[in-house]
């Protein structure tokens, strides 16, 4: 059973989430700050995280921050706001998804399950390998020569997935759908601020593979000769 936890100061939409998602067969730990539920994960670490961004003491984008210095667990936020510049902070903290209240607890379920979904469909592909890179699915573990790159759960899948179309141009479309499971919900900005977070990591780390924008269709790797 996987285990989630959930991270809100409001009572009601802490017990909104949990019947949903319990009733789809999680286990769900609800708290109200992020305080409790870093100490909870210290102790024993979920499988995924939604965390309400505005809280008492350790707001969700700080419980974020320390959550990725440790782990890679797949995280949700949400948040009352909904300008560029708070989905963009949230990306580049780690998170996978993000929510702006009130939203649809249907979606946030179908979310949930295609982040279950996409985990387990690739642990069970093989190996790939582009330029430098050499990209491990069931250990969820990318190398640059020998070295480790430290992804999020959404920089793993982009990456992987351009991996996988090495030979052609991939749509922002095509990413939507492959990273977060589902059309015209997250929109096109936040995957480009992934790329550009996975582009950071990768020039960082002196790879000799680029992202490549292909300006009107989308993105494609490339090697530096």
């Amino acid at each position: 059973m996987k285990r989630i936890y959930v991270a809100d100061d409001e009572a009601d939409i802490r017990q909104l989430i949990q019947s949903f998602l319990s009733a789809e067969g999680y286990e769900v730990m609800c708290f109200a700050s992020g305080d409790a539920l870093l100490e909870a994960f210290e102790a024993q670490p979920a499988d995924l995280l939604v965390l309400d961004i505005t809280m008492p003491g350790m707001d969700g984008l700080s419980l974020c921050a320390a959550i990725r210095k440790r782990s890679d667990v797949p995280i949700i936020l949400l948040t009352a706001r909904d300008t560029d510049a708070d989905m963009i902070t949230g990306f580049t903290m780690g998170c996978d998804d993000y929510f702006t209240k009130p939203f649809s607890m249907v979606k946030l379920t179908l979310r949930v399950k295609a982040i279950f979904s996409r985990m387990a469909d690739e642990q069970g592909s093989e190996a790939l390998s582009f330029g430098d890179l050499m990209l491990h699915s069931s250990k969820r573990i990318v190398y640059q020569g020998e070295q480790e790159l430290k992804l999020t759960n959404t920089e793993f899948s982009l990456l992987k997935y351009l991996m996988e179309n090495q030979d052609k141009v991939v749509s922002r479309e095509e990413l939507l759908n492959l990273v977060w499971g589902y059309d015209n919900f997250v929109e096109t900005r936040a995957t480009d601020d992934i790329v550009k977070r996975l582009r950071k990591k990768l020039t960082a780390a002196s790879s000799s593979v680029l992202i490549e924008t292909v300006w009107g269709i989308g993105f494609r790797l490339r090697e530096i000769a």
